[in-house]
């Protein structure tokens, strides 16, 4: 790993264990198996979900968006750390929880809606007719 990413897993690890694996052209991590950050042009982006987004914007932060290959820009919901808070892990801390409560609530919602497809085992098996006996 290269000297930035290295300090991210170190400013991100107080809240467990860090994770990280090469995606989008730079970094994922993931914080005890929840993806809640990326490194993308030499920057740190954090998760962030309705909940947290005004926080990010109202310190000045900036989300990460890139162009597809239609060449139209997508924004997507990962916003730039603060500067300061790539400063020290206390100063990170802050940041670094609200990335990951947004990835929790995300796994959460995800791991409620029913798979596309799947259907109950009500609905799989036919329902048995009771042997009539005269």
């Amino acid at each position: 790993m290269d000297p930035f990413t290295d300090l991210c897993v170190e400013l991100l690890s107080p809240l467990g264990p860090v994770r990280t694996r090469a995606m989008f052209g730079g970094r994922g991590f993931y914080i005890d198996g929840l993806f809640a950050a990326l490194i993308a042009d030499g920057q740190l982006f954090l998760k962030t979900d309705d909940v947290t987004r005004e926080r990010f914007v109202a310190a000045g932060c900036v989300p990460f968006s890139f162009l597809t290959k239609a060449g139209e820009r997508t924004v997507t919901g990962y916003y730039r750390a603060p500067e300061e808070a790539l400063e020290s892990s206390p100063l990170m801390l802050p940041w670094a929880r609200l990335a990951f409560e947004a990835a929790l609530r995300a796994a959460n919602a995800k791991a409620k809606k029913p798979a596309a497809g799947r259907k109950s085992a009500a609905k799989k098996a036919p329902a048995k007719k009771a042997a009539v006996r005269g």
